[in-house]
């Protein structure tokens, strides 16, 4: 099967959904399945399962330090988006997939441990909790919230590849307090920037997928 990735450079979360929704009509119509690769402007989003109490401080503190909080309708708590940070939307057709909601989330974890391989981390799932994990005590670097709309899926995965995570002590990510975040660059002891990752995330998705991904662009807006 023939796909798309599109790489969005830098973006503001609000102007990356909005081409998330444009390719999403696209698929539904019938085009090939896209992936959307972005790094954020600092931003928590606020999933389907999202506790107030996550936040540890104020709106206004986060706002302060221009940190954006966005709602989203994507399943699970709060998230974390921002520089140093791979953030990646599969708009896929689940029909091409499996049809299979489990197997989808499955497939996106196994995208990011072989993006760990990639980069010289092993790496591994860490049930019931989902998302991809490293090290001993586990750490998350890759965290994934998604929808599906009329079987197309939209949201997506946060990879961590490099910068300060001290963020990740000014709220509870993904409402999971047992346990801590890393990034590759700290898993693997050497730095792994954003154009790294972004090759091992389209090699990694054409091989569990089945697909071949041509460089596409950005969307009229």
């Amino acid at each position: 099967m023939k796909g798309t990735w599109i790489d969005l450079g830098r973006m503001e979360y609000r102007k990356a959904w909005d081409q998330q929704l444009a390719v999403l009509e696209r698929v539904h119509a019938g085009d090939d399945d896209c992936l959307l690769l972005v790094e954020h402007d600092p931003v928590l989003t606020l999933g389907a399962s999202f506790h107030e109490e996550n936040l540890l401080h104020p709106r206004e503190w986060y706002r302060h330090r221009s940190i954006a909080i966005e709602p989203t309708d994507r399943g699970g708590d709060v998230t974390y988006h921002g520089p140093g940070q791979l953030t990646i939307y599969p708009i896929f057709d689940l029909k091409r997939h499996g049809k299979d909601l489990h197997l989808w989330m499955r497939q996106l974890e196994e995208t990011m441990i072989r993006v760990a391989a990639a980069v010289g981390v092993e790496a591994f799932r860490l049930p019931p909790h989902t998302g991809a994990w490293c090290g001993d005590p586990p750490l998350k670097y890759a965290a994934i919230g998604v929808k599906v709309k009329k079987w197309i899926s939209i949201h997506g995965i946060a990879l961590n590849c490099r910068g300060d995570l001290g963020i990740y002590e000014e709220f509870v990510p993904c409402g999971i307090s047992e346990y801590g975040v890393t990034s590759l660059s700290q898993a693997a002891q050497r730095d792994v920037g954003l154009p790294e990752a972004k090759e091992a995330t389209v090699r990694a998705f054409e091989d569990v997928f089945g697909l071949e991904l041509a460089a596409g662009k950005l969307l009229a807006s």
